[in-house]
């Protein structure tokens, strides 16, 4: 295409479009058609949102963890809704969220052991 006085071109970052204009009319001519990046169409591909969902696996992992050996009331319940919400997400971690959901309920099952067998939910190592 033969450029004009009134065309223009512009660098684009997918390639050269040519605008020529002849009166009232604009011609475009693109070397690559302009298409979106797959990560703009689907919104569960941000990367700010897989991020999140990794980090509410290990918390789950690391809270059920914790939540064996001190306050399970609390931290079980916690680290299972973290662990669902992060699967839920498609988090990349999601081993670590499954051993925080086991975890979690680990916790609830500990506690309900020690309801049942002492009445209290309060444990400890001796007599």
């Amino acid at each position: 295409m033969q450029l004009t006085a009134g065309a223009r071109t512009a660098r684009t970052a997918r390639g050269t479009r040519t605008e020529s204009t002849a009166g009232d009319v604009t011609v475009r001519n693109a070397t690559r058609p302009e298409t979106r990046p797959e990560s703009e169409t689907r919104p569960e591909a941000q990367p700010g949102t897989r991020r999140d969902a990794d980090g509410m696996a290990v918390a789950a992992f690391v809270l059920g963890l914790v939540g064996l050996l001190v306050m399970n009331i609390v931290l079980g319940p916690i680290a299972v809704v973290l662990a669902a919400i992060a699967l839920w997400r498609g988090t990349t971690r999601r081993f670590r969220a499954l051993l925080g959901l086991a975890l979690g309920l680990a916790d609830l099952a500990v506690l309900a052991v020690l309801v049942t067998v002492n009445g209290t939910v309060v444990w400890g190592f001796g007599g």
